[in-house]
């Protein structure tokens, strides 16, 4: 009689290393006590290892660059840890929920095993893995130095991403504050109003000029609301879509957004600390500048700063310092510059432009803090004055009617 197999299930675990450095990541298993012994071989020594949960959007999942920052984490854990290259494939592979992510993992363990270089097999997914991530694999590849490298790729995709989710929750507000409003004003347009509107026509008196066109303003919404919400789906495609596929219209936002208040410095900031952060990763995994700028170019995310960039490497192509070509752009803050130029002169150059990038992206921690607690009132404010306003356009012939009497 066959004996049936025991199926495998996905577990969540936490533990150290042997320098007492807490990690985490997920295995699959078909027992916690499994999973443990696996840990230990790696040493790893668990502290809690718990079932996941399934989940009916995971066979689904696309992968997110996060996927790729936890898989850059892992790489380097297993490398650290001594498990050899494909074993290590083999693990993060087993461990991972995410089917997408998995065949991606294999597709790299099957370019390895038949002979291509780490860097090499990552070149064939450019979706994934860009230019700068193969390059800084590339280089410790060459330099016998793989497993630092892949930490130190994996701290660069983790702070970058962290800085994108900082950009992107400070974004997400203002977007907030003109939904809810949206929301609110349709419903008070189409079914408040309209019940105010019959108790006026018993009045048989001039209605006071904003309550009359706040009643029109409702019989539009009301008549043509269809019209105005296919408008404002199409007009969210066509902006979606100029975007992705039109560089002259990505330009022309890059050069606005940069411009606007409050999210104008916020951008500038983030880019600044993307310029720092990139350039640091690269030149201290020995990457020549003029080559690091290469990859810099397009991690900035601004074609303003793009822009500056590629000046900066003709200009260091020539032998000017960074610092010098940086200060002529006109783009960089001076503490970027003065940090650069110190950096030079003491030959640090990569831990200067490190300490860039933290106090940047601290600061824009600081200015999505801010804008989040500055939010909160002014929603209400927002909303208060919506609501105020058409109560007030409502009550008005009432007032008007009471003071004749």
């Amino acid at each position: 009689m066959a004996t049936k197999a025991v199926k495998s299930s996905v577990y969540t675990w936490e533990g150290m290393d042997k320098k007492g450095a807490k990690l985490s990541g997920e295995l699959s298993g078909h027992n916690p006590a499994l999973i443990k012994a696996q840990l230990r071989k790696q040493g790893i020594n668990p502290t809690k290892v718990k079932k996941k949960s399934a989940s009916f959007l995971s066979p689904g999942k696309k992968i997110k660059p996060l996927d790729i920052a936890f898989f850059s984490r892992q790489m380097a854990t297993m490398m650290k840890a001594g498990v050899p290259l494909l074993q290590s494939f083999d693990i993060i592979a087993d461990g991972t929920e995410n089917p997408k992510m998995r065949k991606l993992v294999n597709d790299i363990k099957q370019e390895v095993a038949s002979g291509h270089s780490l860097a090499t097999s990552l070149r064939q997914k450019p979706e994934y893995f860009d230019d700068l991530y193969c390059n800084l694999v590339d280089a410790g590849e060459q330099a016998g130095a793989l497993e630092s490298l892949l930490d130190r790729v994996a701290t660069y995709k983790e702070k970058t991403e962290k800085l994108k989710a900082k950009i992107k929750k400070a974004m997400t507000y203002p977007l907030a504050v003109l939904f809810v409003a949206t929301i609110v004003t349709g419903i008070l347009l189409i079914k408040v109003v309209p019940q105010f509107q019959s108790v006026f026509e018993g009045f048989g008196a001039e209605l006071p000029a904003f309550t009359l066109m706040v009643i029109h303003l409702s019989e539009f919404v009301q008549d043509y609301w269809l019209l105005l919400v296919g408008a404002f789906l199409f007009s969210v495609f066509l902006f979606r879509k100029s975007y992705k596929n039109s560089e002259k219209f990505r330009n022309w936002m890059d050069r606005v957004l940069l411009k606007v208040p409050v999210v104008g410095p916020l951008l500038y900031k983030s880019a600044v600390a993307r310029y720092a952060r990139t350039l640091a990763t690269t030149f201290a995994a020995g990457v020549p500048l003029v080559e690091a700028l290469d990859s810099v170019a397009g991690a900035t995310g601004n074609i303003i700063f793009k822009n500056a960039v590629n000046k900066i490497k003709q200009d260091v192509s020539t032998g000017m310092q960074l610092n010098f070509s940086m200060r002529s752009t006109g783009v960089f803050p001076v503490l970027a510059v003065q940090m650069t130029s110190i950096g030079e002169e003491s030959g640090a150059l990569d831990s200067m432009l490190d300490k860039v990038a933290t106090y940047y992206e601290e600061e824009v921690d600081n200015m999505v803090d801010s804008l989040t607690s500055l939010m909160e009132p002014m929603i209400m404010a927002v909303l208060g004055v919506i609501v105020g306003g058409l109560v007030l356009a409502m009550y008005l012939p009432i007032f008007k009617l009471g003071s004749v009497v």
